[in-house]
């Protein structure tokens, strides 16, 4: 069985390095950064299964690297946090973390948050038959063809809304902002201005189903863009 990856950002080296070795001991495969440097582009190139970030960080802090990393980084985010704030607590869910452990730590619980933290992204990842077709409950999308069913119905997509359907739905549960997006499917720079994409998504949530006010499927996340909701299919 392949070990899980996980990245401890934590400045207090005692704390480090007992999380690392109680994580080492569990059969996780473990690396530790000892402040806020590099973090960000670390986890975005090793995209670890799992990173604990410490909030108070030296050079750059817990928030801002989950802010950086939330976008194209895939795992999930514990946060550490010293902090009795509740201001703190949601601010860092807000950022994009998936959820937060007071210190002092204790191991056996983090474990545990870690475990179900796991489990629920091995719950999240697409049926995939190869890397053309994802599936999500009703919704069949066949990338080779281009074909979106939902319900068993095909549903008629230009290439363009397949594709940003597509693109949204290969990064399930992860806001993708405009920038990435037209960036991505376009080729130029945002301007802050161009409605492309979001009058795609309008229609694409008319087409799914998806039209009320809030939208449940694809969802928008204020300041981070557009998030494909893996559980709304079923």
């Amino acid at each position: 069985m392949t070990k899980s990856k996980m990245i401890i950002v934590e400045d207090d080296v005692k704390l480090q390095k007992m999380l690392q070795d109680y994580f080492i001991a569990q059969d996780f495969d473990v690396n530790v950064l000892d402040d806020g440097s590099n973090a960000t582009q670390i986890i975005l190139a090793e995209q670890p299964d799992i990173v604990l970030l410490d909030l108070m960080l030296p050079v750059t802090d817990g928030l801002t690297i989950c802010r950086q990393t939330r976008t194209h980084y895939k795992g999930k985010i514990l946060m550490l946090t010293a902090s009795d704030d509740d201001f703190d607590h949601v601010a860092g869910l807000e950022t994009g973390a998936d959820d937060y452990v007071t210190k002092p730590i204790k191991p056996r619980v983090l474990l545990a948050r870690v475990r179900s933290l796991l489990r629920r992204q091995e719950a999240n990842i697409p049926s995939v038959d190869d890397l053309n077709n994802l599936q999500f409950g009703q919704l069949i999308l066949k990338n080779t063809y281009k074909k979106c069913e939902l319900a068993g119905k095909v549903l008629a997509l230009t290439d363009s809304e397949f594709e940003l359907l597509w693109l949204l739905a290969s990064t399930p549960d992860t806001p993708l902002s405009r920038d990435y997006l037209t960036q991505t499917l376009r080729g130029i720079e945002y301007d802050g201005i161009d409605r492309t994409i979001d009058n795609k998504v309008v229609r694409l949530r008319k087409l799914l189903g998806d039209d009320k006010v809030p939208a449940e499927k694809i969802q928008t996340i204020r300041g981070k863009g557009y998030l494909f909701v893996s559980t709304a299919w079923y």
